[in-house]
């Protein structure tokens, strides 16, 4: 289409639209559209002051009260689409059938566009529903008013060629509308595949997870070369950009490519998985997931630590459940040097014992470790089946102890100092003890 066929299609249809306001019969529609959308407005209040969705939906699944919904929402637009044809209905058996043309057009709009809701119904995702929405209604809106060839003819009459690749408005439309249809139904594909993999009580969490991953990509990159190939592209074209994604990742992208490997590593090698129990620098919690450029460490306290793979890969990583999850808990007191160490280490041994997370295989253990300056020092250690709140359970045998000491006389050591005053109103060489 060169300009002056443009200019001719412009003038014709600047013509036609001028033609059709001055009509008396324009206004008629006019009023008879606003009409149907008064009764669209009063039907859906009406539905809506009269019907529960809340309590009539609520023991429905889930797919169907999402239907529903869907469907009392677009009661106007059901409504303005049956007044709209039983109007151009009058009036075709009244008078002329171009005298009721655009109500024909909005009676056709409305129901292209409850079709399109309907049907639409089915995908979860706000934003790509209304632009998958939104896409088709303006196809069938051109479509409607015999719009849609020469648009189709502009969008491809303009083009950038690149080697063999000819890349027009038009193409780049068709590509766009495909990706997006080819990746949600890759995305349910995957979450179905995923299901399926995590169910199975045979794989380790490493692996299903690297399966899941691996399943994904495969799935993404099957997509894209079907897509591609649907809309006539040549896959062989993009070997010109070859060349400058390498550059890109080696000057850009290689933190992401580390990461992205050092994940597919790390899956492989199950060093760490989902529910291990880690310490990594200062971040410690369970892995809550492993994606491709991160895993997520809950730290227990509403925090969730987001790590990149690298780091799990080229740094000191502390894992309490690689092979055993029985966990050693030390715990270090002191008593002062009225106490007998040997009854202090049998109390201490009974304590741990009697604590409701210790390992009864695993005897616990106190030893004397130190004769310190205040006081004489212990060690007491003890096994339990969990690392998980190993802090509360320290907490516990700790309180533990001291009511025991409590009771038996033992006395904690504090700093205990002793001055002499030689003069004064004391005796000479009489002590003070005071404690700091």
């Amino acid at each position: 289409m060169d300009l002056n066929d443009l200019s001719e299609l412009l003038l014709s249809t600047a013509r036609s639209v001028g033609a059709e306001v001055t009509s008396p019969w324009f206004y008629l529609q006019l009023g008879l559209i606003l009409t149907g959308a008064g009764i669209a407005y009063a039907t859906q209040a009406a539905v809506r002051s009269r019907l529960d969705l809340t309590s009539l939906a609520m023991r429905w699944p889930l797919p169907l009260r999402h239907f529903i919904h869907v469907v009392v929402g677009s009661v106007s637009t059901a409504a303005f689409a049956l007044s709209m044809i039983v109007a151009r209905v009058t009036m075709v058996h009244s008078t002329w059938p171009s005298r009721s043309y655009l109500l024909a057009v909005a009676a056709k709009l409305a129901v292209a566009w409850l079709i399109i809701r309907l049907v639409t119904s089915v995908i979860r995702n706000a934003f790509i529903v209304k632009l998958v929405s939104l896409s088709a209604w303006l196809v069938a809106a051109l479509s409607i008013i015999g719009q849609l060839g020469p648009v189709i003819e502009a969008l491809d009459s303009v083009s950038i060629v690149l080697g063999d690749l000819r890349l027009t408005p038009l193409l780049v439309i068709k590509l766009g509308v495909l990706l997006i249809v080819a990746l949600w139904l890759t995305n349910i594909a995957s979450k179905f595949v995923e299901g399926r993999i995590t169910r199975s009580g045979d794989l380790t969490p490493s692996i299903q997870v690297l399966l899941v991953k691996m399943i994904r990509v495969a799935l993404m990159t099957f997509a894209i070369a079907v897509v591609m190939s649907a809309v006539g592209i040549n896959l062989s074209v993009l070997a010109i950009f070859s060349g400058a994604a390498g550059v890109g990742i080696g000057f850009g992208l290689q933190k992401i490519v580390a990461n992205f490997i050092s994940g597919i590593i790390l899956l492989a090698d199950k060093s760490v998985k989902p529910g291990d129990l880690v310490t990594i620098g200062d971040s410690s919690g369970r892995i809550s997931a492993m994606n491709t450029r991160y895993i997520s460490v809950a730290a227990g306290d509403g925090r969730e630590f987001l790590i990149p793979n690298e780091d799990l890969v080229t740094q000191k990583v502390v894992n309490w459940t690689y092979t055993d999850k029985n966990t050693l808990v030390k715990v270090n007191f002191g008593t002062n040097y009225d106490a007998d160490p040997r009854l202090v280490c049998k109390l201490a041994i009974d304590v741990a014992a009697a604590a409701k997370r210790a390992i009864k295989g695993k005897p616990p253990n106190c030893i004397l470790t130190e004769f310190a300056e205040a006081g004489m020092k212990f060690a007491l250690t003890f096994w339990i089946a969990d690392p998980d709140g190993m802090d509360n359970v320290k907490s516990e045998v700790m309180l533990s102890l001291w009511d025991t000491f409590k009771r038996e006389g033992i006395r904690v050591p504090y700093p205990v100092r002793e001055i002499y005053v030689r003069g004064g109103t004391l005796p000479v060489d009489t002590p003070i003890e005071v404690s700091t």
